[in-house]
Formats: structure tokens, C-alpha cells, sequence
């Protein structure tokens, strides 16, 4: 594992879009199993219907478990109840698109709720995004941490300004500009 001199830790954009879709895909497979149950189900329980029910009950104690979390001011994570979820599609339908949709839900909001960063070390700068994005100091024309304000700016034109999530002194944003100042005219 790569140890990095200065890691910078970006503010958290709202991901209230994110957990509105994975509420609303929960929703859907609740109200989908429940369906499948009530007509497949006539004449008794047998075993899909009561692992659907089990599936049911444990989305919606996720469900309430991950609202907690979000009321106490904590990241709510849906995962394990669109895993649920996928088991449940899987189960009613096969290995469909439905399936695969939800295993990619699954899979993808890990990653679209890890908190950006931006890592700096002798060999340039790192961002921890999908793909991993590297910067070397060759393609750097400067980087300025001041007020809160991250600000890389790239010799293609390119600048990236971001905002970090937490307050830093003004001798740890010097001792940073230093370490950068330092690279850059290496």
C-alpha cells in the first residue's frame, strides 16, 4: 500500500438524488414481490413465497435501519437492501436485466458515496476517482490550498477547484503550498 505525504479529503457533494433512486428501487421490489406472492400464491404459502416474504421484511427493517442512520446526521447506505433486492428479482425472474440492474446498484453506490480525495506525494497527485486519475508534477503548473479551497492547476488548461470538508489551519495550508512549491520547482 502507497503511503502519500498530504491527503486532502473533498467535500462531500448531497447524494440526495442517489438514495431517492435506491429508495424508489426498494419501493418497486416491495410492491413487485408482494404482487408475485398475492398470485402465485393462491392456494398457500410455498417456499418462494415465504423466502419473498422473508426478503420483504428484511428490505423494509434495512430500510428503517438506513433512515435512522440518516436522521442521526450518518450516511445512510441502501446495499444490503438492494442485495435483498436482487436475490428477490433473481428469484422470481432468472438472471434478467432487472437482476443485473439491481447487482449494479449494489456494486455502485460504495463507490459513488466514497468521499473524493486528492493524494499528494514526491510523484505528483492522485485522484481516488473511477478510474484513478494521476497527475504527475511535470503535468502540474500549480497547486494553492488557501481558505478551504483546493485548486489544481493543470499545464492542458485544465483546473480543477474543489472544496474540502474540513477546516485547516493556516500553518498546515503553508506547510502543504510549501511541500507543492517545493515539488513543482524540483
Amino acid at each position: 500500500m502507497k503511503v502519500y505525504d498530504y491527503i486532502i479529503v473533498l467535500k462531500r457533494p448531497s447524494y440526495v438524488l442517489v438514495d431517492l433512486i435506491s429508495r424508489l428501487m426498494l419501493l418497486i421490489s416491495i410492491a413487485v414481490f408482494g404482487y408475485f406472492i398475492s398470485f402465485t400464491s393462491g392456494f398457500g404459502f410455498n417456499r418462494v413465497a415465504v423466502l419473498l416474504i422473508l426478503l420483504i421484511i428484511g428490505i423494509v427493517v434495512w430500510w428503517m435501519f438506513s433512515y435512522q442512520k440518516e436522521k442521526k446526521g450518518d450516511m445512510p447506505f441502501y446495499r444490503l437492501g438492494l442485495l435483498m433486492a436482487a436475490i428477490g428479482w433473481a428469484i422470481i425472474s432468472g438472471p434478467s436485466w432487472m437482476t443485473i440492474l439491481y447487482f449494479l446498484a449494489v456494486v455502485s453506490e460504495k463507490q459513488v458515496k466514497f468521499p473524493q480525495e486528492i493524494a499528494f506525494d514526491s510523484e505528483g497527485a492522485v485522484v481516488n476517482s473511477l478510474p484513478k486519475k494521476n497527475y504527475p508534477w511535470a503535468e502540474i503548473s500549480n497547486v494553492v490550498l488557501k481558505d478551504g479551497i483546493l485548486t489544481l492547476d493543470l499545464k492542458n488548461n485544465k483546473l480543477i477547484q474543489k472544496p474540502i470538508e474540513s477546516h485547516t489551519s493556516a500553518k498546515e495550508e503553508q506547510e502543504f503550498n510549501e511541500f507543492c512549491h517545493l515539488k513543482l520547482n524540483a
